[in-house]
């Protein structure tokens, strides 16, 4: 289990290479849902989400001959952002490996950044091809099953926690399991009354499915929020959420694209529907705990475009 200590190592090696993002009341939200929430804004973290962290603590962490190999990821879309980006600075090759459902902007973001980007016909295939070039000798930066990556997301937690006034429950969004991991590391050690919730879309429940079954099984994937489609959870995410996570809340496409309008309207921030998400989650927490609710909401990615979410309203007749 990823402790405190090792959080806080990797603050410190990543200390000049990310953002120490926002932590701020949001009046908007709190009218919206009725109780005290608290933002902490990842989507004004470099690369656009929390995902530069863990990026940047693994590709610190790697020994020479590591770096030299060549580094590579698979990602929906914000790891493979970050780790371009991130291997960039540190002049790296890196090879992104992402589905062709992945957003184009990320594509065309870890292409600039000086990336190789592979594409392949969905997120099992995805997966499937970044074990072969790991197999051929690339250095893998796994997007969440990497307890150097989790303690880097972890930082997230660090912060929160440190920066926050008094919160009882914080809902965090959940793909392969990496943030809430390292998050609910944080939180626990850090704050240890308050209760941390996953929050997933439907047809991307690798976690819930997983807690149901008793440990990590493949999930069919079919959610349009390609950053949490992860077609597995890992042991070790998986582990740390068992022990450490109130429960895992599943909510409707449709739901999380109408929390990233929700978040633009009353939060005033424009979010992903991987962190939109969260506002439908937040409103049954609030049914389950009450009116003595005081809630934080990791907001963790905006790398949608305005035509992305355009679209999404559009299918959804959310305009």
């Amino acid at each position: 289990m990823i402790g405190i200590p090792e959080i806080e190592t990797a603050a410190e090696r990543i200390a000049g290479h990310v953002v120490r993002t926002p932590t701020v009341p949001s009046p908007g939200l709190s009218a919206l849902l009725g109780v005290p929430v608290t933002a902490k804004l990842e989507l004004l973290q470099r690369t656009g989400s929390f995902k530069v962290r863990g990026a940047a603590a693994k590709l610190l962490s790697l020994s020479e001959a590591e770096r030299a190999a060549g580094v590579v990821a698979v990602s929906g879309g914000n790891h493979g952002i970050a780790l371009a980006v991130m291997a960039a600075d540190l002049d790296v090759k890196a090879t992104v490996v992402m589905p062709r459902s992945a957003p184009a902007r990320a594509v065309e973001i870890a292409r600039t950044a000086g990336a190789s980007v592979r594409l392949a016909d969905d997120m099992d295939g995805a997966f499937a091809l970044m074990t072969r070039l790991q197999q051929e000798g690339l250095t893998l930066v796994h997007p969440f099953d990497d307890p150097v990556v989790i303690a880097g997301q972890g930082t997230v937690g660090l912060e929160f926690a440190d920066d926050a006034g008094e919160l009882t429950d914080v809902l965090v969004s959940v793909g392969g399991g990496g943030l809430i991991a390292g998050v609910a590391a944080a939180l626990r050690a850090r704050r240890p009354g308050v209760r941390v919730w996953g929050v997933e879309t439907e047809g991307a429940q690798a976690m819930s499915e997983a807690l149901a079954a008793g440990g990590p099984v493949p999930v069919a994937l079919s959610s349009i929020v390609s950053t949490l489609s992860a077609p597995a959870v890992s042991r070790l995410t998986y582990d740390h959420v068992s022990a450490l996570v109130t429960e895992v809340l599943v909510v409707p496409d449709r739901e999380a694209v109408r929390g990233s309008l929700d978040l633009a309207d009353h939060a005033k921030v424009w979010a992903e529907p991987a962190a939109g998400c969260l506002l439908p989650a937040a409103r049954h927490v609030v049914e389950r705990v009450g009116d003595g609710a005081r809630l934080g909401l990791v907001v963790c990615g905006g790398n949608a475009t305005t035509g992305d979410l355009i679209a999404w309203a559009d299918r959804f007749g959310l305009r």
